[in-house]
């Protein structure tokens, strides 16, 4: 209930916008124009800060080569553009632009678009902006993160299960402990080195060379993994001088799991965007507060079959875990907002998806959790029970203390025990299940958590999906297409300008398959409005050699027009097409 509660409160009281993963929000010269003349340069607006590689652009000329380009620099607007240097001279023709850069939250993006020079050309280079991850490397890296993640979760949860519950077996949880730091540490040196080839869309190999490296370790993903192992080595250093000592875990150990999470909230998702300061500090305490709950979980597991744990030990990570599940509701509606930004993008994009996912899966761990507080209950009654028995059995003493054994004498008769239930009662094999489901539920919530963080946002895929008009104030449409025929699929992208009511101009572009500019025999394309039974209005295209268009199209009224597309590719197969064109 408290879930559903924040959660209307933060998805409809949220106002303005955050992104993370870059969106292009305009390019310059912009997409499909026809220049009169070449321009110097190329420039593309972000939705954030991003990082530029060495090859961050590649431009081909109408017949598909490779031009001749400057090196890649951000524009003087900010660190939210990149812009290389065109040549000096530039025939005529349609020229393809293909970019990739870095986001701010660490992701590589990529795209591409064209331009033309004088005029259009009948086909342009086919549009290869390149992998945006290599399927051997991105499987690699999403590995190397979800084992971080687990790994934070051993470590951190264990230490706190430690200094908080103070079990009995402690030998058993500092090898927990052991193996949650040797495998963070693994798995960071792992992102480190496949950082290069997940940022250039390259093969794991890719990453074999000084020169990624180097570029690795200078760019802020690299600086950030540099500082969590760090952290890493000072936390060994903590962690052997306490064990030798046999001192419990203090602020210096909260500190260091502090910095930890920074390391996380610094290069995922809340270092982008707005409200950075507050994203980044909810990120990390919700990382925390998985860390404390799950890895106490695990701890706590572990525990349970090695050491007769005491209820009133149980009953303390329970107080924990309550507050722990606390901070993540609080921080993950907050996140949730941030990432989604409406209703729509719950169901209609990948990362409101995999969010409902997680959102199901952590139903199922509380209602664990739930169980395992009232198997907790029942067994710290049990044990409460076997004390009362304890204290009723053994009588005190007449007066004084008990004298000593006599030297030499029979040993003196023990006092009667205890009917103290064994460690296989039913109470404590009833939580030992309860706590295991929720182990294997929050593996879960992990696994979902780590793609969620390599999934580009709601807000951000919107914005990408929503682009910028080719021309200012205009309305443009991309129709898909697919007659049913080998090559006959692609899309049309119509473009009406202004947009609004009266007269109009539309110019219509045909791709192919290829991604390049396609001829066609017939293109014909109508307006009806069903509201007002407006209609069909034919927009009387003419092939204008490359491209369809008319100068002279009158909408008379505003409203949401039906815009039907038909492409005829032969002369005997065609296909037509329905989409929604607004006019203002």
């Amino acid at each position: 209930m408290l879930l559903g509660t924040l959660l209307v409160l933060f998805l409809l009281g949220g106002t303005g916008p955050a992104s993370a993963h870059a969106a292009l929000r305009a390019t310059d010269p912009e997409d499909g124009t026809v220049l009169k003349s070449a321009p110097r340069d190329i420039t593309l607006t972000f939705t954030e800060s991003v990082g530029l590689l060495d090859d961050s652009f590649r431009v081909l000329d109408p017949d598909g080569r490779r031009l001749r380009t400057g090196e890649p620099e951000h524009a003087s607007d900010g660190a939210d553009t990149a812009r290389v240097t065109l040549p000096a001279k530039l025939a005529q023709g349609t020229y393809t632009v293909a970019w990739r850069v870095v986001s701010a939250d660490s992701h590589p993006v990529s795209g591409a678009f064209t331009f033309s020079v004088g005029k259009q050309s009948l086909t342009t280079a086919s549009i290869d902006t390149g992998p945006t991850e290599d399927p051997a490397t991105k499987s690699l890296y999403n590995i190397a993160r979800y084992l971080a993640y687990l790994a934070v979760a051993l470590l951190i949860g264990t230490a706190t299960f430690m200094a908080v519950c103070r079990p009995p077996d402690a030998p058993v949880l500092h090898r927990l402990l052991r193996a949650g730091w040797w495998t963070l540490l693994a798995a960071t040196v792992a992102l480190l080195v496949l950082r290069a080839p997940y940022e250039t869309g390259e093969g794991p190999l890719g990453s074999l060379s000084v020169d990624s490296l180097t570029r690795t370790l200078t760019s802020r993903p690299g600086e950030v993994l540099l500082a969590r192992l760090a952290l890493l080595l000072v936390a060994a250093l903590y962690l052997v001088r306490l064990s030798r000592r046999g001192k419990p875990y203090g602020w210096t150990g909260a500190a260091l799991a502090v910095g930890l999470a920074m390391t996380w909230a610094a290069g995922e998702h809340a270092s982008a965007g707005i409200q950075v300061p507050v994203a980044m500090t909810s990120s990390a305490l919700h990382l925390l507060a998985t860390a404390v709950w799950l890895g106490g979980l695990a701890a706590l597991l572990l525990t349970l079959y090695r050491a007769h744990l005491t209820p009133a030990a149980v009953t303390r990570f329970s107080r924990l875990a309550f507050a722990s599940v606390t901070v993540l509701v609080v921080t993950g509606v907050y996140q949730s907002w941030r990432g989604l930004g409406s209703w729509d993008a719950l169901t209609g994009t990948t990362y409101g998806r995999l969010l409902t996912l997680k959102l199901v899966a952590v139903v199922l761990l509380l209602g664990a959790a739930a169980a395992s507080r009232r198997w907790t209950a029942r067994l710290a009654t049990v044990d409460a029970a076997a004390e009362t028995v304890v204290r009723e059995k053994v009588p005190e003493p007449a007066g004084g203390p008990p004298l000593p054994e006599p030297v030499g004498g029979p040993p003196l008769p023990e006092p009667p025990q205890a009917d103290v239930p064994p460690p296989t009662d039913p109470h404590r094999r009833a939580l030992r299940r309860s706590v295991l489901a929720e182990v294997a539920v929050g593996a879960v919530v992990l696994a979902v958590t780590t793609l969620l963080s390599s999934t580009l946002p709601g807000r951000a895929e919107a914005e990408a999906a929503a682009g910028t008009p080719a021309v200012v104030g205009a309305s443009v449409t991309n129709v898909p297409f697919d007659v049913g025929t080998p090559g006959g699929h692609g899309k049309v992208q119509v473009t009406l300008d202004p947009g609004r009511v009266g007269d109009n101009s539309i110019e219509a572009l045909v791709f192919g398959p290829d991604g390049g500019v396609s001829v066609v025999p017939e293109l014909r394309v109508s307006f009806t409005l069903p509201a007002k039974d407006i209609g069909p209005i034919d927009a009387e295209l003419a092939d204008k050699g490359g491209y369809w268009g008319n100068s002279f199209l009158n909408l008379p009224i505003a409203g949401k027009w039906e815009m039907k597309v038909t492409v005829r590719t032969s002369d005997v197969d065609q296909v037509s097409e329905t989409r929604t064109v607004l006019v203002r």
